[in-house]
């Protein structure tokens, strides 16, 4: 099922499996990415309780091993709404006997989409359940159509962050895990990057120390999107891999992956956030449509 919010400037879809947003469009013009499978089938999935891939699709935990998929599994299950008025709904996920065996935390997972003006705020709560500290990491995912406007191409797009920084790229291995090896990643005068498709033959560019924010745009055009990430220490910048695809994916995320060829012990996971028994942790991200 989907629902709608809605205010005098933007209109938004969201649907129930994963809480992922299905459309995002101002003055009749759609900005999310459609999903078209044959670049990429999802739109903005929500990472949790993990970002990227685990070693053999494993992880250790209280002597315990554990498999889960890339991601996470908060992308693919049922949420049900707990609170919806024209301009803003709050979907929520639950520990069940599926995610146990998964990841043995009781939770609660709230994901509230709120618009003000041209922005919609985007708040993860996630609430502690259980008697133990839970461990975990959670970020968003949402594309963007590049070129967002009929007669430009994607290569007149370029990122531009909100302030001057010396980001650096977090390494990963080929089969996109953490190599250790993170190093400088310069920006055109501090602060621009194009947009090419063979920026992605590698997969994603990852990135730490960046300004908190960045926006989507062509000198061309304008139409352009702003993603605001106050409280995520990394962003994800992608799209597949050696294609043509036109999109660009912006993720926040406050985690990384695991290294490569180690199965990571859970709780050692230095960059995971630490909640304590009956704690709830709250962050705010937002996406902004011009």
């Amino acid at each position: 099922m989907e629902y709608q919010i809605k205010n005098g400037s933007i209109q938004v879809m969201i649907s129930d499996v994963g809480a992922e947003l299905q459309s995002v469009k101002k003055d009749g013009a759609e900005y999310l990415w459609n999903g078209d499978e044959k670049y990429w089938k999802e739109r903005s999935p929500i990472l949790f309780p993990y970002v990227g891939r685990f070693t053999e699709g494993k992880y250790l935990l209280g002597g315990k091993e554990y498999e889960m998929n890339i991601h996470g599994f908060a992308r693919k299950l049922p949420y049900h709404v707990v609170y919806q008025e024209e301009d803003m709904i709050t979907l929520e996920l639950r520990d069940s006997e599926e995610t146990l065996g998964m990841y043995p935390y009781h939770f609660i997972l709230q994901v509230s989409y709120e618009l003000r003006d041209n922005e919609i705020l985007i708040t993860y709560r996630v609430s502690n359940c259980s008697k133990e500290t839970m461990y975990f990491g959670i970020g968003g995912h949402p594309g963007f159509m590049v070129p967002l406007e009929e007669g430009l191409e994607f290569a007149d797009y370029y990122l531009e962050f909100g302030g001057e920084a010396r980001p650096e790229r977090v390494g990963h291995t080929p089969a996109c895990f953490l190599s250790g090896r993170d190093a400088e990643f310069p920006l055109e005068d501090g602060r621009k990057l194009r947009l090419s498709h063979d920026l992605f033959d590698n997969d994603a560019i990852v990135l730490r120390n960046m300004a908190d924010e960045v926006t989507l745009k062509s000198d061309k055009g304008t139409r352009q999107v702003k993603v605001s990430y106050p409280d995520m220490s990394y962003l994800g910048i992608w799209h597949a891999p050696k294609t043509d695809a036109p999109y660009v994916c912006i993720e926040p995320w406050t985690s990384l992956p695991s290294r490569q060829d180690v199965v990571e012990e859970f709780k050692y996971k230095s960059d995971l956030v630490r909640l304590l028994s009956s704690e709830q942790y709250v962050n705010t991200w937002e996406i902004a449509i011009e």
